[in-house]
């Protein structure tokens, strides 16, 4: 389904769109070995497609960058996490492993250029909205030592209590997947520039990788 979007949002970035799915009974290991061989296979893609040199001027990462731009965030210093990984593999990294769900929708995200989130739902209330933030809010991202004080204006998505995400910059830690995660929101996260059916195409290949390696139902909502 189309992530629900305030109005200010829609006026203020024309063309701002994302889809959310609901994946249930999935299976989290903390690694697979099918899923490190498929690793180094889009590894080995990245190597043949990309170069470091223009990898900031593509269409979509150039998107991203603008978008970033508009909300406050340098690109420069945080990059989007999609070219962060790109640039990862083709400086000699490897790609990350953090657990079969995280490392599948990782590679999905490589594979199409799209900017993916997942969230646990059990930690989650009500339905999400992506909304401008509020003076004061505070948000604990993953890994963040302390919480950040929202200035208001920030792009945010939200359940009923709290944001959950800085779109589609940071997820927070409060609802993020663990080895005991059962069901899951996956987000695929849009910007001005890239069109819808984009985004449904990098929604199937998530669909896929993460049925694939953590063995989900998808008894997935459009």
């Amino acid at each position: 389904m189309i992530l629900k979007i305030d109005p200010s949002l829609n006026a203020r970035f024309p063309g701002l769109q994302a889809l959310i799915y609901k994946l249930s009974d999935v299976h989290i290991q903390k690694r697979s070995p099918d899923l490190e061989t498929f690793k180094n296979e889009v590894r080995k893609n990245v190597k043949e497609k990309y170069d470091l040199e223009s990898l900031k001027d593509l269409p979509t990462f150039r998107f991203y960058r603008d978008f970033f731009w508009r909300i406050g965030v340098d690109p420069t210093k945080n990059r989007p996490a999609t070219e962060a990984l790109i640039r990862r593999i083709l400086g000699g990294g490897t790609i990350p492993t953090i657990n079969t769900l995280v490392d599948a929708y990782s590679l999905a995200s490589i594979e199409t250029e799209i900017a993916l989130a997942v969230f646990d739902i059990k930690k989650m209330k009500s339905e999400l909205i992506m909304h401008p933030s509020k003076v004061g809010e505070k948000f604990v991202g993953i890994g963040m030592d302390k919480p950040m004080i929202f200035q208001g204006g920030e792009v945010v998505v939200s359940d009923s209590e709290k944001p959950i995400a800085v779109y589609p910059h940071r997820d927070a830690e409060d609802t993020k997947v663990t080895m005991a995660t059962k069901d899951i929101i996956l987000m695929v996260c849009g910007v001005p520039g890239i069109n819808i059916e984009t985004l449904y195409q990098a929604s199937k290949t998530a669909v896929e990788y993460i049925y694939k390696f953590c063995d989900g139902n998808t008894n997935i909502q459009i």
